[in-house]
């Protein structure tokens, strides 16, 4: 029984997980309209990949809006509590999923222009849902936030999406939104 025990471990460990290695992001609204394709790093933050590609699957971030977009910083969504049509949007960005908050996963990648981030507050164990696409590098995020993936096509989508105002990047009115996110093999 230990050596069947044994030999079922290594050949998951020889094998590994069969995790996603990307996503394909359907967005659209007043300034981007397009795909956005991203290729995550299952290898630097597994838990985190594993909650992203796992909502995406169950259709949680589809709708979801670009709530928080700064110029020549980030654009933040994946609120799929509070952060979908027909929701306060005044709460938007207060949200997560229905799964517990995930332990930070922080890596020595940096934060350059179309690396994606996940979201989190003042606690660095309190990533959730929500992520954050980088409009250009940010240094002070390196080795603060978990590093989930990067654009590999569709940085024109990207740098489209409808800005917010003020310091917090709060879009008024209508903000684009991810119409579907699709994990790719």
């Amino acid at each position: 029984m230990r050596k069947l025990a044994c030999a079922s471990a290594l050949a998951l460990l020889v094998a590994g997980p069969a995790l996603a290695t990307g996503l394909e992001i359907e967005i659209a609204g007043e300034g981007a309209n397009g795909t956005v394709t991203v290729e995550l790093f299952d290898d630097v933050a597994p838990q985190h990949v594993e909650r992203i590609t796992t909502l995406a699957e169950e259709g949680a971030y589809d709708g979801v809006y670009f709530h928080r977009v700064i110029e020549g910083f980030m654009a933040q969504t994946g609120d799929v509590e509070f952060g979908k049509e027909g929701q306060d949007m005044r709460m938007a960005g207060r949200g997560g999923s229905d799964y517990p908050d995930l332990p930070a996963e922080f890596s020595d990648e940096d934060f350059d222009r179309g690396v994606i981030g996940m979201a989190r507050s003042q606690n660095p164990d309190s990533a959730n849902s929500q992520f954050f696409i980088m409009f250009a590098p940010a240094p002070h995020l390196n080795g603060q936030y978990t590093v989930v993936g990067r654009v590999t096509d569709g940085m024109d989508v990207v740098d489209a999406i409808k800005r917010g105002e003020g310091s917090n990047g709060a879009v008024i009115g209508a903000p684009d939104r991810m119409v579907s996110v699709t994990v790719t093999e």
